[in-house]
């Protein structure tokens, strides 16, 4: 019964409400008077089920900002950790639990002031207590000549680290929880730079894949994909090529595009060296062949394009789009920065995933060309989905030029006009779950490498599902987030069916896999996955995420449930008023029998 009035309520909602979504500028709110520096990571560094934010500022200095929904500004910094005396430039952060101790370390990469060649060193600061300290850290004994992929390559849940050490074209591994021990990956071909290396499963088998971008023997980008097979990286199992008009090439970005359940490959490029041609391509899960998913950047007369990343590239941002469902329809948007390419304005634009509105394709981009606060947002760089209030609805980040050497920040929300739902996913390492070392808490922890999938009924009675993999990407700005919120539309079932599977270790054949059924729409799932190798015995702890629908939803079960009562005790009272005329008959005819 209470599934059918959800069905009832969603159903009427579809008809009177269409589903429309608004932003505004909450960075005073928010930030304060901190509204500045670079933001470069995502995690829960204190462990209190809050996103805090990593920021790089002045080049040399990591201060995380501590979410609190008690304070007001919402952030505030806590946590300094300062590189200046060193003389060194932060060019990327990984937050990440690298010794198994349920804390959340930080990998820095670092250049020296003033180097512009592609050698990087990466040092890991350890977190103790909710704190990170500069003398408490391991200097990893190599150079790297790209940001290194942050992964989970013997599936043993503590981060690896892999990356081409200088003079080197092989990339090499780092295992995490030792950092003492390395291995080689097999592979013939030169890594490019910048990379977009991804783990994600490729495969439909909820174990993570390894996706590398490499240069073929005429210099051209090739996409090679190492699948995993009982646990272990040992052949290439597909190569692909980039689209062939492609001359400047994009971040390779991995989203189930399509909503079938599998991942699909976006690629942003340009067809001239100046981005005045700019398009995104994607490929869907298990085609070779690449399909435009969006070409039209005219706007009102005005081209737009792909903003060409700059020298050098240890310091360039290469072109991105930053993946997440807007607007909770169970199909993944996008945001991506644009330049004019007849002027210098250079903005952030949300690109809707939307049906194609030909028979060449299923779904396509549509850019949002007038949305007012976040056109007013001049000199835009990188934007990135966050959800601020941890509502389960993706607001955004938006880094504008500040001063020569930090940049602006600036906080959107997303107000909906419409309730739609969701469910918010994050899996932790499951190293631990009530045991952890020094009675730590396990949520403060960034796992790569765990797989999500979901099936459902929509609102019209149609199969539903969608896929989406946590943390598969660390580098070049990646910004992804540590939990996945996989939108439903406005259907208000239970999910029939969620699946989550982990990174399983060299020689399992068994795949590491656990099913819950009936989760509520508009919560929080948080997955434990311990012990690793039993998944009938992980857990999961659910926490409801207050909306309106939920305050309608629940006006109306209790209104049935009043209207079912009022039904029974008419019934019930109905029946007692004939027992009663009945018992008086029996007596009665028993008085004249007894005459």
């Amino acid at each position: 019964m209470g599934e059918m009035m959800l069905r009832l309520l969603s159903g009427l909602l579809l008809a009177v409400a269409p589903l429309r979504a608004s932003l505004r500028n909450v960075t005073a709110e928010v930030l304060g008077a901190e509204a500045w520096g670079r933001v470069a990571a995502f995690g829960d560094f204190n462990a209190d089920k809050q996103t805090d934010l990593f920021i790089v500022r002045g080049g040399n200095e990591l201060r995380i900002f501590l979410a609190d929904l008690k304070s007001t500004p919402y952030f505030n910094p806590k946590v300094k950790l300062s590189l200046e005396s060193e003389g060194l430039i932060i060019t990327s952060v990984v937050p990440g639990d690298y010794n198994g101790d349920s804390q959340m370390d930080v990998l820095l990469t670092t250049v020296p002031k003033g180097q512009t060649g592609n050698e990087l060193s990466a040092v890991i600061y350890w977190g103790q207590n909710q704190d990170l300290h500069i003398n408490q850290k391991l200097q990893l004994n190599r150079t790297y000549s790209d940001e290194p992929l942050v992964m989970d390559f013997n599936g043993d849940l503590i981060p690896d680290i892999l990356g081409v050490p200088t003079g080197s074209q092989s990339p090499l591994i780092t295992y995490g929880g030792d950092l003492l021990v390395s291995g080689s990956l097999n592979t013939t071909r030169a890594m490019f730079l910048p990379h977009s290396h991804a783990f994600i499963d490729l495969t439909g088998d909820f174990t993570a894949d390894l996706f590398l971008t490499t240069v073929a023997d005429n210099k051209d980008i090739q996409f090679e994909i190492w699948e995993n097979q009982s646990g272990n990286f040992s052949a290439v199992t597909f190569i692909h090529t980039k689209p062939t008009d492609a001359k400047v090439v994009g971040q390779s970005i991995f989203a189930d595009f399509d909503g079938d359940g599998n991942q699909d490959h976006l690629l942003p490029v340009c067809e001239d060296d100046q981005c005045l041609k700019s398009v995104i391509y994607y490929m869907k899960h298990g085609s070779t062949q690449w399909v435009p998913a969006l070409q039209n950047f005219n706007n009102a007369n005005t081209l737009w394009g792909f903003v060409v990343p700059s020298s050098p590239l240890v310091l360039s941002l290469p072109i991105t789009l930053h993946i997440g469902d807007y607007n909770i329809d169970g199909y993944p948007d996008a945001l991506v920065v644009l330049r004019n390419t007849s002027g210098s304005n250079q903005q952030a634009f949300l690109l809707e995933n939307v049906p194609c509105k030909d028979t060449t394709c299923s779904r396509m981009f549509e850019v949002h060309w007038d949305i007012p606060d976040l056109n007013q947002i001049k000199d835009a760089e990188v934007a990135a989905f966050y959800d601020i209030y941890e509502d389960g609805i993706l607001d955004i980040i938006v880094l504008s030029k500040g001063n020569s050497v930090d940049k602006a920040i600036n906080v959107l929300t997303n107000n909906f006009e419409a309730d739609a739902y969701f469910v918010k996913v994050i899996v932790l390492s499951g190293i631990c779950s009530n045991d952890c070392p020094d009675k730590v808490k396990p949520f403060g922890v960034n796992q790569p490498g765990p797989y999500i999938m979901y099936t459902t009924v929509d609102a019209n009675g149609y199969l539903k599902n969608a896929s989406v993999g946590q943390l598969s990407q660390s580098a070049h700005m990646s910004l992804q987030l540590p939990y996945n919120v996989l939108g439903l539309g406005r259907s208000a079932n239970f999910l029939d069916h969620l699946y989550v599977g982990i990174p399983r270790p060299p020689g399992e054949k068994q795949i590491r896999r656990h099913e819950w059924t009936a989760i509520i729409p508009n919560s929080q799932l948080i997955v434990i996955p311990y012990p690793h190798n039993i998944p009938k015995s992980w857990s999961a702890r659910l926490y409801l995420t207050p909306s309106n629908i939920v305050l309608l939803t629940a006006i109306a079960l209790i209104g049935v449930c009043v209207v079912i009562l009022a039904i029974i005790g008419i019934l019930h009272w109905q029946e007692k008023k004939a027992d009663d005329r009945e018992k008086r008959q029996e007596a009665h005819r028993f008085h004249f029998d007894a005459m």
